[in-house]
């Protein structure tokens, strides 16, 4: 997986703006409890007044707390407040300063309130004899001490109430304070809303277009890397694992990294965020946290150890299913001439089956897991609120504190909560990411070289020299010390028992395999040393099995010469003993070709194939058993033409029927991969006992003779 990072490089900068984006995100959403826990604590329950500092307060008022301070805080309070006849007014103040002056304030204000309550002024206290006052002093000593011990809470409590009855004394409307701090909080809280929707919005069109990116490079690379594949890399992936790869894994992959931006970074940073929250509300129940993330992470990695080994086996599920219905599509001919329907759709079933095992078995366990987290959510809740009540009733913390506390606790749950979502997901992205990156990650054997050859001394020639070849991993050679030249104008044959090597010899000459030792030269330079793209824009390769793409007949001629004019295509059908059979068609060259040309027969198809390696024009011609599918005369016809109209061209052609290659310039006869005998066809009949051996299983008496 983390290989697929990488490939994002290009789009640092969209990431570092996801990442911008969600931190605002998360101190939007971090901030909403806060906010929640003021209108509860300080809107409601303190009439809008935030603490235990007053903006204006009666001098008569002030004199009566600055009874109860020391000279310090009597210089720090004067400070504060500037004297409007008899009002003092607070100054502007940083939130340090303030915080210093409530808690210089709260224990004067609850004391003062008791003393008013008693019918004590500061007249009277300041006209007492020495002896009383000394007296009253060490009785508010010892009482000062007794509220210092008190909870914060009650203490804020009390000198909020003490400003409340402050600014009742003055006429203010408490009500309207009130009023406006719940309206002002409120309209923070939907800005942050509101900001929080456009960030979630942003980020998800955001990931949503890079993980896009992302499948769309996969694909792009993926397939550039299976079109650069040799037969030996094909042979090693299934053409059903590589469309699974190149279609279920990377959606696997994309919708992966679609939510991963959205929740995986997210989480963490919501999570620790929470967790900082948390201990600023109260850190006497950060306990109950630890429990709660204890339980989850427990869960998780239960689930975990035993779906983990179904992901693994998901994936090949899908390959083998995907085997299964390429082959039954494939073959419903045969399926149906030997009445084998019953056959295939148990073998289908069973795929199907197994296949749908895996996932239920996957989806209920994973369906376990939301009950699960949902029961230790709302547990958690409980357990908060039954702890937080036994605090507030201490006045330990307020009510809006806990409710405080209860979310930033979800919050945090929710992260987790959200990356156990998506370990879901996780496992089996991963998977896909593994088979995708052992594709990207195949060494070909078939390479260009770094500095190709482009100077050709010959034109048109081909040369094997000793040639070997056996495939990777194989015991035995498959062709063992081929030597021969076809020159250029030169058609050269090649005959021999099924299995004796001769399409396997053709193949090598587009590299389409390396030789294992000796050379194969094209125009006197070894295929080897020339880039692969001009090597096999020289040559014109009819395959033994005619493949047609959907299109048109036009299309399916030019397929390899795009620039090729009207009279170029008509003329490689004309050669290629197609002409006829396209013009009875009623849009002829414009006639509709279906996938895998299936709607023509076979001999059309190879006469089509034929077409498009001629409209090529290419220096060298390579038919590979290409004539099987025509009749004698259509052969002999096309043959005629072939030579008759690019004589000037090499021509190799691999055969089963000897008059196809009669009279050829030069026969190679294979038997086993070696060489057997090379020579024309009546050389061949006098010194080759394996061509002799063909020749009277094909041709009659007269025929030999001749």
């Amino acid at each position: 997986m983390l290989k697929m990072f990488k490939r994002l490089k290009s789009s640092a900068g969209y990431i570092l703006l996801i990442f911008a984006l969600l931190f605002l995100q998360a101190y939007c959403d971090l901030s909403l409890p806060s906010y929640t826990s003021n209108i509860v604590d300080v809107g409601i329950q303190q009439k809008g007044i935030e603490d235990g500092v007053p903006d204006k307060i009666r001098e008569s008022s002030l004199a009566m707390l600055e009874i109860f301070m020391d000279e310090g805080e009597r210089e720090k309070v004067d400070a504060a407040y500037t004297k409007n006849g008899d009002i003092y007014e607070k100054n502007r103040i940083s939130s340090e300063e303030r915080e210093e002056l409530n808690d210089i304030f709260s224990v004067p204000m609850m004391i003062a309130m008791q003393a008013e309550e008693n019918g004590v002024t500061a007249e009277m206290i300041q006209n007492m004899p020495q002896e009383q006052l000394e007296a009253v002093a060490a009785q508010m000593d010892e009482a000062k001490a007794q509220i210092e011990a008190m909870p914060e809470s009650i203490i804020t409590q009390s000198a909020v109430a003490y400003v409340q009855q402050e600014y009742a004394a003055m006429g203010e409307d408490v009500d309207s304070i009130q009023m406006t701090y719940v309206l002002i909080s409120g309209v923070k809280m939907l800005g942050m809303a509101l900001l929080i929707m456009v960030c979630a919005v942003s980020v998800t069109f955001l990931s949503s277009r890079l993980a896009a990116k992302l499948g769309h490079d996969l694909r792009n690379q993926v397939y550039r890397k299976v079109i650069s594949f040799s037969n030996s890399e094909m042979d090693q992936f299934s053409t059903a694992s590589l469309i699974t790869r190149s279609t279920n894994d990377i959606q696997q992959v994309q919708m992966m990294f679609a939510m991963l931006f959205r929740i995986v970074l997210y989480a963490p940073i919501l999570g620790i965020g929470g967790v900082l929250k948390v201990m600023e509300t109260d850190s006497s129940m950060t306990w109950i946290l630890a429990v709660a993330v204890g339980l989850i992470l427990a869960l998780v990695l239960i689930l975990m150890i035993i779906a983990m080994p179904k992901f693994n086996k998901l994936q090949t599920l899908i390959d083998r299913l995907n085997l299964v219905s390429r082959e039954i599509l494939t073959g419903i001919p045969v399926i149906r001439a030997f009445s084998r329907e019953k056959h295939e759709e148990d073998r289908f079933e069973v795929a199907n089956r197994r296949l749908m095992k895996t996932n239920l078995f996957v989806n209920r366990v994973m369906t376990v897991m939301m009950p699960l987290m949902m029961l230790i959510m709302n547990g958690i809740t409980v357990l908060i609120v039954y702890s937080g009540s036994h605090a507030v009733d201490q006045g330990q913390i307020q009510v809006g504190s806990m409710m405080a506390f209860i979310q930033y606790t979800m919050q945090i749950i929710m992260s987790f909560l959200m990356i156990t979502m998506l370990s879901v997901m996780l496992p089996r992205a991963e998977v896909s990411a593994k088979r995708i990156n052992e594709v990207l990650s195949t060494k070909e054997q078939i390479e260009n070289p770094k500095q190709p050859l482009h100077i050709c001394p010959e034109v048109g020639t081909v040369e094997f020299q000793d040639v070997t070849f056996s495939y990777p991993g194989a015991e035995e050679n498959v062709l063992s010390h081929i030597s021969f030249k076809a020159q250029k104008g030169e058609t050269v044959a090649f005959i021999g028992s099924t299995g004796s090597g001769k399409s396997t010899l053709v193949n090598l000459i587009p590299r389409l395999f390396d030789v294992t030792s000796g050379k194969v030269l094209v125009d006197g330079v070894d295929v080897r040393e020339m880039d692969i793209h001009e090597l096999r824009d020289k040559i014109g390769f009819v395959p033994q099995k005619g493949v047609l793409f959907s299109g048109t007949i036009a299309s399916n001629i030019c397929y390899g010469a795009k620039d090729a004019s009207q009279e170029d295509m008509k003329r490689a059908a004309r050669i290629a003993q197609a002409e006829d059979f396209i013009e009875e068609k009623e849009d002829q060259y414009e006639d509709p070709i279906a996938q895998g040309g299936s709607n023509v027969s076979g001999g059309q198809k190879q006469r089509l194939s034929i077409a498009r390696a001629i409209a090529k024009n290419p220096e060298i011609f390579i038919f590979d058993d290409s004539f099987s599918a025509l009749d004698f005369k259509t052969d002999l016809a096309l043959r005629q033409a072939l030579k008759r109209e690019t004589k000037n061209a090499t021509t190799l052609i691999v055969a089963q029927r000897i008059s196809t290659i009669i009279h050829a310039d030069k026969i190679l006869v294979l038997d086993e991969g070696e060489v057997a005998g090379m020579g024309t066809h009546k050389e061949l009949l006098q010194t080759c006992p394996v061509y002799q051996q063909i020749a009277k299983s094909q041709l009659s008496e007269e025929e030999l003779d001749v």
